[in-house]
């Protein structure tokens, strides 16, 4: 949705500190509400982008993200070059517990601070619905290949 211009100085203002998180909005409305899913062993349908079918104002605004973010940044951001490792946790991490005021108890490793980690699989998925473990009927990121899921 952006240009390759900006696309550029997105990934210059994560190198030079201007950009210090990475974060997503987050909106997972169903994108028909009339077919029910399976969650949690039960049928359920929520209206959703369907209310906006004779008034596109009526249609939810947004797309889940949450859970795509990271493998995104991961595949996009380290796999690509853009970023490394280590500056991955601290968008990701250390950077936003120390802007909450949860650091050194969170964002980092060492005695004392909670030990949240994440396992990545280092296998490449072709992502899609079936991927998630939320209950997104839809994501900006179908048919993509990915790395590093957690």
């Amino acid at each position: 949705m952006r240009t390759e211009k900006d696309n550029a100085r997105l990934w210059e203002g994560l190198h030079d500190g201007t950009i210090q998180t990475i974060g997503t909005d987050h909106c997972a409305f169903f994108f028909d509400g009339t077919k029910p899913i399976t969650y949690e062993g039960k049928q359920i349908a929520i209206p959703g982008k369907e209310l906006g079918r004779d008034d596109f104002t009526k249609i939810p605004n947004g797309l889940p993200g949450v859970e795509d973010r990271m493998p995104i940044m991961w595949t996009y951001g380290v796999r690509a070059g853009h970023i490394t490792a280590n500056q991955f946790v601290a968008y990701n991490s250390t950077n936003p517990a120390k802007i909450f005021g949860l650091y050194p108890r969170k964002g980092t490793l060492h005695p004392g601070a909670d030990a949240d980690i994440v396992i990545w699989d280092p296998k490449r998925v072709n992502y899609g619905v079936t991927n998630p473990i939320s209950v997104p009927t839809t994501t900006l990121y179908e048919g993509w290949e990915l790395t590093r899921l957690p």
